[in-house]
């Protein structure tokens, strides 16, 4: 039977790419989505491209904004949330699946008020703000890290990894060769901490005589700078503002140097590569850290502070662990034990239990 369900994602990739695994999952079972976001993230490009209705809640972030913001979010929400209810009342879905972005708090209240089935996806390894408060409205909250379930009450939630394309899964395991393949990614903005560490590590791996290849994304706003020092580094590579097939990237690399998001760590884990991680500072209550520590802890990654990352750190890590033999075989086999191949049909699974408990 063909039912209806409506997804809260917006913002960043984290919040949009698990939410459409998840959507192709139900789809592919013959329901119908309807993505509800803030409409001006990347669920403006995204969800529309996959070919699901995307209906927009004007409203911004409450957390870690100036006090003009949090005024205006604050009047926002109650038409926010009167909207998100007319929405629920016009297609009635059996569930709303909650991802995250600044639409999923009113949509999910609306959906309390509805008597509508709330799953909660909570990414990191701190919970957030929306889903730490909205949490005891929901039926099911589904995680990827083990460490959030301090968050919420112990007989709803379930860890069951992240949803990750199946292009991860399918990127073959680490086989180091005599040229070592670095791959650096700030994410799809780019990371100034990052770009400015690996110009910094250049010089270095030059007169290290370390073969190597360097593959790197430094998103729109550094990459003229990034670029023209990079050709003048002599090393092998290449540096891009952008990649559209990230599989590919982490196919070809051994080694990644990258940020600490939840959708970064799941991607890893499904890739088996593994990573230096350089946690965002300011993410809220430094969720990327707790991230950056749970892979750590299973002997995937290594961690280094974004206020400790310069060239001559990332170029002493890279050496580190390219000269002990079968570091990074050993490293990728550990991320790959971290990977839950079944997030998203168990998340499918959960929403479609939902359906007819409608209160």
């Amino acid at each position: 039977m063909t039912h209806r369900f409506l997804i809260a994602a917006g913002g960043t990739g984290g919040h949009v790419i698990p939410a459409l695994v998840v959507a192709r999952e139900l789809r592919r079972r013959g329901h119908e989505v309807i993505f509800v976001g803030a409409g001006q993230g990347l669920e403006e490009k995204l969800v529309p491209k996959e070919g699901f209705q995307l209906f927009r809640l004007p409203i911004g972030a409450l957390k870690r904004v100036g006090w003009r913001q949090r005024v205006r979010t604050l009047v926002a929400l109650p038409g926010a949330v009167i909207r998100a209810l007319v929405l629920i009342h016009k297609v009635r879905p059996g569930a709303l699946f909650s991802v995250g972005g600044y639409a999923a708090g009113p949509a999910m209240l609306a959906a309390w008020l509805a008597g509508v089935p709330i799953v909660i996806l909570e990414p990191n390894a701190v919970a957030g703000f929306t889903n730490r408060q909205m949490g005891r409205a929901a039926r099911k909250v589904l995680l990827q890290f083990g460490e959030a379930a301090r968050f919420f009450p112990s007989d709803r939630v379930e860890v069951v990894g992240m949803p990750v394309r199946p292009e991860f899964f399918a990127v073959p395991p680490v086989r180091r060769a005599a040229e070592l393949v670095i791959l650096v990614t700030g994410g799809s903005q780019g990371s100034r901490t990052l770009n400015r560490a690996a110009c910094e590590s250049w010089p270095l791996f030059k007169r290290s005589g370390l073969e190597l290849r360097w593959i790197h994304q430094s998103g729109l706003t550094d990459y003229a700078w990034v670029r023209d020092e990079f050709a003048r580094s002599g090393l092998r590579g290449e540096v891009v503002p952008f990649m559209e097939n990230m599989a590919q990237a982490y196919a070809e690399a051994h080694l990644v140097v990258c940020r600490a998001g939840a959708g970064t760590i799941a991607e890893l884990a499904a890739a088996g590569r593994p990573a230096i991680l350089v946690p965002f500072p300011y993410a809220a209550d430094d969720h990327q850290r707790h991230n950056a520590e749970a892979l750590v802890r299973v002997g995937a990654a290594r961690l280094v502070l974004d206020h400790e990352m310069t060239g001559q750190r990332l170029h002493d890590e890279v050496l580190a662990l390219a000269s002990e033999v079968g570091r990074l075989e050993q490293m990728a086999e550990c991320a790959r034990k971290f990977a839950r191949p079944d997030a998203a049909r168990r998340a499918a699974d959960v929403l479609e239990s939902m359906v007819g408990q409608r209160k």
